[in-house]
């Protein structure tokens, strides 16, 4: 919370931002644990996104979210960037600092790789190779995050190589780029499979890809919530793997944001979960 500011203000900063369900995650936890409060939906054009970021300290605000279309044009507005969001190339967080300047940040990796643990306490990012489908922000994240986390084999596949092979300058570390042909048949020996793609999402055709090749024990995992069960994810269930939806992602990058702005690193329990749930 920005310092000598009883009352702690905060919001999500995108176009359309609507949909989001970053308020009612965040109202959740300022009324749990009793802090003075507010979160709020921040819906700003493209063109004025430079005037939104800098009206932020004189408004009070202790920080933001910023979503699509943002993510990318924040991140040289704010005066810093953390050095993992720089890897990313894009942010998510901003911070409001003491003395008025904004600090960018990206959480969507600590999300994501929190998320399955979460879901498998004894889940190691080096337990074998990893294949993430897609090269867009999350997937940008997501491999950044695993790499940290100590992975040795991440290969991704994306139907335009060239988005492949940005990611994989951009972060370096063991990072192998496979053409979109050879999917069907790279899941056979991955210990984690991701899909970063909008494949699979309510409006979207399902994920293509062919299943028969997928090892029992791998986990498999979906950046998207909504819905819960993706297409792929509950072909998995079937077939007795076991799976991590985008839910996890969405609820765990949002508490170092919390904990930025209101000075607690929040709890995410069975109730939230159940509320976003049944929103969606």
């Amino acid at each position: 919370m920005a310092e000598g500011s009883k009352y702690g203000l905060a919001g999500v900063m995108g176009w359309p931002v609507g949909h989001s369900r970053s308020p009612m995650l965040h109202g959740y936890w300022l009324q749990k644990y009793g802090l003075p409060g507010a979160y709020v939906l921040l819906p700003v054009q493209p063109d004025r996104l430079p005037a939104a970021l800098r009206g932020l300290p004189a408004l009070g605000f202790a920080g933001c979210n910023v979503t699509i279309p943002h993510k990318v044009a924040a991140m040289e507005l704010v005066d810093r960037v953390d050095p993992v969001a720089r890897r990313i190339g894009a942010i998510n967080t901003i911070v409001v600092e003491a003395d008025g300047t904004l600090s960018g940040y990206n959480n969507d990796g600590f999300g994501y790789v929190q998320s399955l643990r979460d879901a498998q306490a004894d889940w190691r990012a080096d337990a074998g190779p990893v294949l993430v489908l897609g090269a867009g922000g999350a997937a940008r994240a997501i491999v950044a995050s695993l790499i940290d986390a100590g992975a040795r084999d991440v290969r991704i596949c994306n139907r335009t190589p060239a988005r492949a092979e940005a990611i994989a300058k951009a972060i370096g570390g063991p990072i192998t780029v496979l053409p979109w042909e050879q999917r069907h048949q790279a899941i056979g020996d991955v210990a984690l499979l991701v899909n970063t793609t909008s494949q699979g999402m309510s409006g979207q055709p399902p994920l293509d890809l062919d299943l028969a090749a997928l090892a029992p024990e791998t986990l498999v995992s979906d950046a998207i919530y909504i819905p819960l069960a993706t297409p792929l994810l509950a072909a998995a269930r079937a077939r007795g793997n076991r799976t991590v939806n985008g839910l996890g992602m969405l609820l765990n990058q949002a508490r170092p944001a919390f904990k930025a702005w209101f000075g607690v690193m929040p709890e995410i329990t069975p109730e939230l979960r159940r509320m976003l749930e049944a929103t969606i």
